[in-house]
């Protein structure tokens, strides 16, 4: 009998292990992997262009979301998650890391492939769940894709933390329209809704971050509540008030809910080169001012 392959990690595709280690808000721009740099400010995810991603792509794609197999990551909230799919079936790891989340990504990265017997040259593609979330942990997560991509070769998709939630929500429990929220600390929440539409998520309202007080509400009701702003600030359940049907504030995005909302972009070639691939921060301060926090705000 033939024993099962363990992971190759090849020198190149671990480059991110010293790097993750040092990740902290002092030492966020040594993410950068050898001469490509991962771009700290970008306000939105890059889009493709066929010239540069068409190298990255492999033939048996070609649309056919089941014959692939990607790795997803998520470490924007106080879970650390990892995933290994194909569309059909995903294999999972979690835990709450509160800061650990740069010791325990690459282990559970490392373990999950092993399990599945499986190389990262032999997968198709690594999602991570781009934000908003926390600063530190959307550049962890951003940081080890790019490494991993870059070593093997592999495209990169970043997927909206907000999005994920409300796969989360859907996988978990179902819904149609879910009302994404995410504490953003300083009194903020990160705010998203989005509704099935051909069976897919259309966005009813793009993510901002905002006071709960003035949360966007979205048109109609039976709209789901999901997210830990909703447990963080209980204000909010009166802010949208009849629009809501349910109220769900565990949901903390899962990678596996990463993974499945990546396949389709991954297919239809929407995947970046790894120095491509970037954070969604939406906010860009990440500390109260002396005066804010002398009036006795959140951090």
């Amino acid at each position: 009998m033939r024993a099962t392959p363990l992971p190759s990690w090849s020198s190149a595709e671990m480059t991110t292990v010293s790097m993750t280690a040092a990740v902290n808000e002092g030492a966020a721009r040594k993410i950068a992997i050898g001469k490509p740099k991962i771009v700290p400010n970008a306000h939105t995810l890059h889009q493709p262009t066929p010239e540069r991603v068409r190298p990255h792509l492999r033939p048996r794609w070609s649309g056919r979301i089941r014959a692939m197999q990607i790795l997803a990551l998520d470490t924007s909230t106080e879970v650390c998650a990892v995933a290994l799919g194909d569309g059909v079936t995903w294999h999972e790891k979690s835990e709450v890391a509160g800061q650990r989340h740069s010791e325990l990504l690459l282990p559970m990265i490392r373990a999950i492939l092993a399990e599945r017997g499986v190389t990262l040259k032999q997968i198709d593609g690594i999602a991570f769940g781009a934000g908003p979330g926390s600063f530190t942990g959307l550049r962890i997560a951003c940081g080890v894709a790019q490494g991993l991509a870059l070593g093997a070769a592999l495209p990169v998709v970043g997927v909206s933390t907000l999005e994920a939630m409300a796969q989360t929500r859907r996988d978990f429990a179902g819904g149609e329209r879910i009302i994404a929220v995410l504490d953003a600390r300083m009194r903020e929440v990160y705010v998203a809704a989005y509704e099935r539409d051909s069976g897919r998520w259309r966005e009813a309202i793009a993510p901002v971050v905002v006071s709960p007080a003035v949360a966007p509400v979205p048109e109609g009701r039976g709209w789901i509540a999901a997210g830990t702003g909703f447990a963080a600030y209980p204000s909010l359940r009166e802010r949208y008030g009849e629009t809501l049907s349910e109220y769900d504030g565990t949901i903390v995005p899962s990678a596996s809910a990463v993974g499945k909302l990546a396949l389709p972009r991954f297919a239809a070639g929407e995947g970046v080169p790894a120095p491509d691939a970037a954070p969604l921060y939406v906010r860009h301060r990440v500390a109260l001012t002396i005066a804010e926090r002398a009036a006795g705000l959140r951090q």
